[in-house]
């Protein structure tokens, strides 16, 4: 028998393999295993030394032809008639990557018996042992007709295959049998496949951005140039992409495209089978930095190797998929159009609707009008009833964009139509993703070319900084839709008082524009706003608001959640900055839609809760006056009011209320709104038992809140952070306020680890029930690792820094602890506390991604804030705790001078 020659660079040396079968005859096994080794690390050797993908890619598959030929001659199959070894898959492509699994079908003219199905059990046995990853099937050709009528993907495996070795004449049965002219036809393979592919691409996040994204089965990946291939094949009987551009369906530069794609990520897969040492197709976290570096990526002075190789490969797919939809839309006209009586609808001298779609008048419509490039936008927010555009006029639009030059930009007609797309009542968020997806505003806009791709490489920022800047777009246009009020309502009635929405979404699309260039990108981004409102010709007044925005898009967010907004002073430094009541609506739009885009993990009822307060309470102090002292004791009475009257509506006695009260200092009042002092005061006084400590939860402007008061303890908060924890609860804010009385007020914010709110009732009360327990003896509930802390923090590792500030207006010290995210963190804070014998007084819990960036106001059990002593003690005790996972219960406490 003939082995097949191999046409490209040889990894198997296949007459060194036949001496060593015949010196080893009473136990091949051994040689097939070395060879198949000697396959892997010449394949290394070469990658590594920058031999070209393709070659290897079918470098692999030659020599592992050669491996199964050999091993079916050595089972005397190849004098069996009626069996054939057929590859199939990837494999039936000739490719295959350096851990891929190698697809085989045996094909057999009847089921296999006797002599027949002893060689080929010991066969296949053979290849698991010399170490290939295997996946066979064994079929008749009616088997093969059977199975591929029912599924598409055995279907497309038989439209790859090739005969290795064997019976010609069954393989050639079994092609005639599967052919299109009797099992799926060319146009229902097509509808098969797309939605294939619809439902793949929805399995792997329904985005090219995955922070994970899967090399193979995500948007722009491999799968989805095999998908064109598949489809070409069926139709066209093609054997390659090449022969497709012979049909007319692709053009040369659409061919290199494809090509140039499909190589890169094999390039891509290859090095990462190899960092796994596996057959992996997820890009995953753990994998991205030894990948980038393989590929030879290298840390520059503003960006991470690691983010530089994802920025690449990004573009890659996203021109891929833009490529792959595109001639999509082709086959679909192709299979569907009637050419016959078409519906064409003139809408003006460059555009019309065929069968409800958009298409250009002729096909120089773009060499002859260039701002048409733009004004197909404006045309499709301007007819809600068009349905899309058609292929060939993405296609011309992709073909023509080398024709927004500097002359373009600079021409007073496109700058108008620019600004007219973002002016108009409705499309925006359609046709600036519609316009990023045919590269017409990374052409348009240079400055935003330059964030395409670009990622930063963490667990916070879910997506790349255009995805996320679209994502911002989007979130601020639904504020306007009638259909989203009931999201944020609260937005939607700020919204409609703005007297020029088009400004907020000019800040939308620049907050981030400057992102990885290094520098303050917020201030970089506010030049670059100010350079395009007066490129367009917008008042001086609207420019420094958009640059304003731009410049302070991350203030609002980082007030709320890093600094105690209850304290007037923090309020009246803000406000300060604001100025006024329309940058205060402007800049909490932007900074709830800027949150929301930024993971969708990220925005909850915490945030959503922290933000209008901010925004209220900063209207207040607008309204009153800047120039206005703040009154502490006003703003404690102003509380004390509103809730006595509530409570006395509700039939509490004036004299109880009275008497709970004065047990409490202002600063409770201050920092807890009405509604929670209505709520502790009823849970107070209306209780039946005084042997436990109260606990009571309630959700609360999509908040779930756990109030606990009780006799106050050394080990209470530890105690209770722990027990939380251990329920699987995210803590995400926390209270404590001591009565004179020793009595403790102490609240916690909670979700649950999902980041869902809690509201189920059985899941209430087992809080409930597992907290009171725990506190009988707080020091008992010594702290225990929580929660398996999640795959991805591995990959981000972040040195621990903690942090003191004296506080001397409160007499307290603030300790600032940042740290990687892991499951207990609180805890083990809660027991360095106990162990220098801090109090906690309030607590801001700030967790960016993978980032946790804690805020805790302490003082001793004095009164006072800590000695220097006793905040060491409490950096050595932490620090110990989180690094080597020891118990902070162990370590001794410092004496109180």
């Amino acid at each position: 028998m003939n082995l097949p020659d191999p046409v490209h660079l040889p990894l198997l040396d296949v007459t060194a393999l036949e001496r060593a079968l015949e010196a080893s005859q009473a136990n091949p096994i051994s040689a097939y295993k070395a060879a198949s080794a000697e396959i892997q690390q010449r394949l290394r050797t070469q990658f590594e030394a920058g031999r070209d993908i393709e070659e290897l890619v079918h470098a692999r598959a030659d020599a592992v032809d050669a491996l199964l030929c050999l091993a079916w001659r050595h089972f005397g199959l190849h004098s069996m008639p009626g069996a054939a070894l057929v590859a199939v898959g990837g494999y039936g492509r000739g490719e295959l990557h350096p851990h891929s699994d190698v697809d085989l079908l045996i094909l057999i003219a009847e089921p296999p018996k006797g002599a027949l199905a002893n060689a080929l059990e010991l066969c296949v046995t053979a290849l698991w042992d010399m170490g290939l990853d295997i996946g066979h099937s064994v079929r008749t050709v009616e088997d093969c007709v059977e199975e591929a009528r029912k599924d598409i993907t055995v279907m497309t495996n038989l439209v790859e295959a090739r005969i290795l070795t064997g019976d010609q004449s069954v393989f050639a049965q079994m092609r005639s049998a599967t052919s299109s002219d009797r099992i799926w036809p060319a146009r229902e393979f097509f509808t098969a496949k797309v939605t294939e592919q619809s439902d793949r691409h929805r399995r792997n996040g329904g985005t090219a951005y995955n922070l994970e994204p899967n090399v193979k089965e995500g948007i722009g990946g491999l799968r989805d140039v095999h998908t064109i291939a598949w489809i070409a094949k069926r139709h066209y009987d093609a054997q390659s992409l090449r022969d497709i551009v012979a049909h007319g369906l692709l053009t040369d530069g659409e061919f290199e495209t494809l090509t140039e794609s499909q190589n890169y990520l094999w390039r891509v897969r290859a090095a990462l089978h190899l960092v796994a040492g596996k057959h992996e197709d997820r890009l995953l976290f753990d994998h991205q930095r030894e990948v980038a570096k393989l590929l030879g990526f290298e840390d520059a002075e503003h960006n991470l190797g690691v983010e530089l190789f994802m920025k690449e490969y990004y573009r890659s797919i996203m021109e891929l998929a833009r490529l792959n939809e595109m001639l999509l839309g082709l086959f679909r006209e192709m299979f569907w159009e009637d050419s016959e009586s078409p519906e064409i609808v003139q809408i003006n001298r460059r555009f019309q609707t065929r069968n409800g779609y958009l298409e250009v008048t002729n096909d120089n419509v773009f060499v002859r009008y260039p701002f048409a490039l733009l004004e197909l936008f404006l045309v499709l927010q301007q007819h809600a009833d068009i349905k899309g555009v058609r292929p060939s006029t993405v296609r011309l639009v992709r073909d023509h964009r080398y024709l927004i030059d500097n002359s373009f930009r600079n021409d007073i007609g496109c700058r108008s139509l620019f600004l007219e797309i973002i002016r108009q009542p409705r499309g925006q968020t359609h046709e600036f993703r519609r316009m990023h997806t045919y590269g017409i505003l990374a052409a348009y806009l240079p400055v935003f070319e330059k964030i395409v791709g670009v990622m930063q490489f963490d667990l916070f920022h879910a997506y790349t900084v255009d995805e996320h800047t679209l994502f911002v777009v989007r979130n601020l246009r639904k504020f306007m839709v009638p259909e989203h009020y009931h999201e944020l309502p609260h937005c939607s009635d700020i919204v409609a008082r703005l007297p020029k929405p088009e400004l907020l979404y000019l800040a939308g699309f620049f907050h981030d524009i400057a992102k990885g260039r290094g520098g303050d990108h917020s201030s970089l981004g506010a030049e670059e706003a100010i350079a395009f409102c007066r490129h367009h010709g917008i008042s001086q007044y609207d420019a420094h608001l958009v640059a304003w925005l731009v410049t302070n898009h991350l203030v609002m967010s980082t007030t709320a959640q890093r600094q105690d907004i209850s304290d007037p002073e923090v309020v009246r430094r803000f406000a300060a900055l604001v100025g006024d009541q329309s940058r205060l609506d402007y800049l909490y739009l932007l900074t709830v839609a800027d949150i929301r885009a930024t993971n969708p993990d990220l925005w909850n009822g915490w945030k959503d809760s922290l933000l209008q307060d901010l925004y209220n309470s900063t209207r207040r102090a607008l309204r009153h006056g800047l120039e206005a002292p703040v009154v502490i004791s006003e703003l404690a009475e102003e509380c004390k009011t509103e809730a006595k009257a509530r409570l006395i509506e509700a039939g509490v006695s004036a004299t109880d209320i009275s008497d709970l009260w004065e047990t409490l200092g202002t600063d409770y009042f201050v920092r807890t709104n009405p509604d929670q002092v209505v709520w502790h005061a009823r849970e107070i006084i209306e209780r039946t038992s005084t042997d436990t400590p109260l606990v009571s939860v309630r959700r609360w402007r999509a908040n779930t809140e756990v109030f606990i008061y009780g006799r106050d303890q050394e080990y209470l908060f530890a105690a209770t952070t722990t027990i939380l924890e251990r329920l699987g609860l995210n803590i995400l804010d926390a209270r404590i306020f001591t009565a004179e009385d020793g009595n403790t007020f102490d609240s916690y914010v909670v979700l649950e680890a999902s980041g869902e709110t809690i509201e189920n009732g059985h899941r209430e009360a087992e809080i409930v029930q597992a907290v009171q327990s725990g506190l009988q003896e707080p020091e008992q509930s010594i702290y225990t690792p929580g929660r398996v802390p999640r795959r991805q923090l591995r990959s981000f590792p972040i040195p621990t820094r903690v942090g003191f500030e004296q506080d001397k207006p409160r007499n307290c010290t603030i300790i600032e602890v940042v740290c990687s995210d892991r499951p207990g963190l609180l805890s083990r804070v809660g027991w360095a506390l106990a162990a220098c014998n801090g109090s906690l007084q309030n607590a801001k819990i700030a967790t960016f991604g993978e980032r946790v960036e804690d805020i805790f106001y302490v003082r001793d059990r004095g009164g006072g804030a800590l000695n220097a002593s006793q905040c060491e003690h409490f950096k050595t005790t932490l620090l110990s705790a989180l690094e080597s996972g020891s118990d902070p219960t162990t370590s001794k406490t410092v004496t109180i001078s």
